[in-house]
């Protein structure tokens, strides 16, 4: 079976025919969907076209929710109707006849993952992200009924949570921020740029060639040819593949056995 090339349509406007009441519009939809079964090919592309677009209008409101969260929200339209279109093409109306079913906790999900891996600059481990929208509501509640702020001990009792990882979410409260590296820092006006220590011009290349060059050479002579090709050539996996008559994952797996022999051997010369 061919891959299926999943394009988003253009997004109607807020104002278009296409927001239709959610009666009509489940109806539309399960009927196009009914249409789609019966064809295939591009006929069948184009229905489930048409599925994508009248349903976007609830994309944009799954999106909605996320909005002034330091995302666009057109890209987060963007991510909602796209999951939106992989929910649609892999939709099996057999299982039911709301597509929505699927679809909404496809969508919601896709938009966590965008901000779980975009609205962070440093990216604290996902049990801190889920924890610190629980702090910021006690932290309010509590400050309001103590009529000062909490303590950690106490903010800590409120979300049944360890007094270290309560610290540790409050201590990461600047990671979705990055501080502009021309920014005074200090009384004599000099940047944060200016502060930070240099590193020698090609010391880092030297360090490596100088670990990695006795263990690069007790490689077996094809595993060395792979490294010239993937990282000298620049050729892809599956150019290799073709070049040493295998398959793509046969050189995945060689290149992570390169790796590990690699890491052995440059440890072991670390060790000594």
């Amino acid at each position: 079976m061919s891959a299926i090339t999943l394009e988003v349509p253009t997004i109607p406007s807020a104002h278009s025919e296409l927001a239709l009441p959610s009666d009509e519009r489940k109806a539309r939809t399960a009927e196009l969907l009914a249409e789609a079964r019966l064809t295939d090919g591009e006929e069948r592309r184009a229905i489930l076209e048409q599925v994508i677009v009248i349903n976007i209008p609830v994309a944009r409101t799954l999106a909605a929710r996320y909005r002034n969260r330091g995302q666009a929200q057109d890209e987060l339209e963007q991510v909602a109707c796209l999951a939106l279109t992989r929910a649609v093409h892999g939709f099996d109306p057999e299982l039911g006849d709301d597509l929505l079913v699927f679809a909404v906790p496809t969508i919601l999900g896709e938009l966590k993952r965008h901000f779980r891996s975009a609205s962070w600059v440093v990216r604290p481990p996902r049990r801190v992200q889920e924890i610190r929208p629980r702090i910021a509501v006690m932290e309010a509640e509590l400050t309001q009924e103590l009529g000062r702020p909490p303590s950690v001990e106490e903010l800590a009792e409120a979300v049944d949570a360890p007094v270290a990882e309560v610290e540790e979410a409050l201590s990461c409260g600047d990671l979705a921020h990055a501080s502009s590296l021309d920014e005074p820092v200090s009384e004599t006006g000099s940047s944060l740029a200016e502060l930070l220590p240099t590193t020698e011009a090609g010391f880092e290349h030297s360090e490596a060639v100088a670990l990695l060059g006795p263990a690069c050479r007790q490689l077996k002579e094809r595993d060395r040819a792979i490294l010239r090709m993937r990282f000298y050539e620049q050729m892809t996996q599956q150019q290799i593949a073709d070049e040493l008559g295998v398959t793509q994952v046969q050189v995945s797996r060689l290149l992570q056995r390169i790796f590990t022999d690699l890491r052995k051997s440059v440890g072991q010369a670390n060790a000594a």
